[in-house]
């Protein structure tokens, strides 16, 4: 079986956070998106300290479709440095991870 991930990024707004995980689970690079609203941020960016309200999406994936995801991400994403941040592992409910492969294959029929 191939290696389940959880790929983790923020977005400014719910608008945007819906229609990227939309896009990736259409695109087959997702099986599924949570969107987790309400985030609070507190971060270091160009030698400020900056806090910002985001959405956070849970993206749930496999590594051998990651270098797609990630460019997905990376074309439509605002921000100049877009978290993206890819967990792997290492175990779950075995027919949920076949279905989170068996829904990002390539050449899925739709």
């Amino acid at each position: 079986m191939q290696t389940p991930l959880l790929v983790l990024t923020n977005l400014p707004d719910m608008q945007t956070a819906q229609a990227m995980a939309r896009a990736l689970v259409d695109q087959h690079l997702a099986a599924c998106v949570n969107i987790l609203p309400a985030v609070h941020s507190v971060y270091r960016w160009q030698g400020a300290v900056e806090e910002a309200d985001e959405v956070t999406l849970l993206i749930k994936t496999q590594q051998v479709r990651y270098a797609e995801l990630e460019a997905a991400i990376k074309s439509v994403h605002p921000y100049e440095l877009p978290e993206i941040i890819a967990l792997p592992t290492s175990g779950g409910l075995p027919q949920y991870l076949a279905w989170i492969a068996q829904e990002t294959k390539k050449n899925v029929d739709v």
